[in-house]
This record gives structure tokens, sequence and C-alpha cells, in this order.
């Protein structure tokens, strides 16, 4: 007996039951975050930011190599500045595929529904296509007025030919 309840535990065509975890976890709404990921990847991708990084190195780099003495706070290797363009790259990077993941899957979607929408458009072209044919074939065999005319013409020419008294 200890067999089979152990075998219905261990089964693979269920998922693992997960247990609470004794340390809290940060919650967070994913939407939120990904909507944050997209407007700061969007903003590192424009010129106004490079504007901005390349005058926030330049007064760095003036204020720890011109600057007076004592309020220097990173001297020549400029390491606390490497340091910070490392953590911003190390942010940056993430958030810009977070923002290009969100965007294929946006993607996707709407090659979902182009796709839908042009098999739609296909099935109905070709419905209108038999359609028209049928109409065509259906007024082939339709009388016109033209052909109804010169039916009755003849008749009334054969009619005169038959009867000598008209």
């Amino acid at each position: 007996m200890t067999t089979t309840t152990r075998l219905e535990t261990t089964r693979l065509d269920q998922p693992r039951q997960y247990r609470r975890s004794l340390v809290p976890r940060p919650h967070y709404d994913p939407e939120s975050f990904g909507r944050l990921s997209e407007r700061i990847a969007r903003f590192l991708g424009t010129a106004r930011f490079l504007v901005y990084m390349t005058v926030f190195i330049i007064v760095w780099i003036v204020w720890n190599w011109f600057g007076p003495p004592a309020l220097r706070w990173d001297p020549y290797p400029f390491i606390f500045l490497t340091l910070m363009l490392s953590l911003q790259a190390s942010y940056a990077a993430p958030l810009i595929l977070l923002a290009q993941n969100r965007q294929d899957d946006r993607d996707r979607v709407q090659y979902e529904q182009d796709r839908a929408r042009t098999e739609r458009t296909t099935a109905d072209t070709e419905y209108l296509t038999r359609e028209i044919a049928g109409l065509r074939v259906a007024l082939s065999e339709v009388v016109t007025r033209d052909f109804l005319r010169s039916e009755l013409q003849q008749i009334l020419r054969e009619l005169d030919t038959k009867d000598p008294t008209r």
C-alpha cells in the first residue's frame, strides 16, 4: 500500500503542488512593472537620454578633475563613475529585454489577429467568387429582352408566311 501512495504523490502527469514559503516574497503587478520597464527602455533609446548621460559624465569628469581637491569624490581613474555606469547598464539590459519580450508578445497577438482576418477575407472572397460564377451561369440561361424580341419577331414572320389572309 505504501507503493501506491508513493506512486500517487510522484505522478508525472500532475503538476507539483508548491508549498508556501516561510519567507514572504514581495508581490508586484507584472503588468505595471512591464509598462514601467517599457517606459524606461523607450527613454533609454532616445537622443535626450544620450545627451543627459553625456552631460552627466562630462560634469562628473570635469568636477573630479578640476574641482576643489577637498570636494572631489572620484579621483582620476574614475572608479566610482565606472561602477555607476556598470550598474546602470546591468539594470538597463534586462529592462530592455523585458520591453522587447512584451513587444514580441503584442506582435504575436497582432500577427494572429491579422492571420485570422486574412483567412476570413479569403473565405469571403472565395464565397463571393463562387456566387458571382453561379450568377453568371444563371444569367446565361435567362432570356434577355433582345433575345425575346428577336424570337417574337421570328414567330410573327413565320405566322405571316403561313397565314396568307393577313
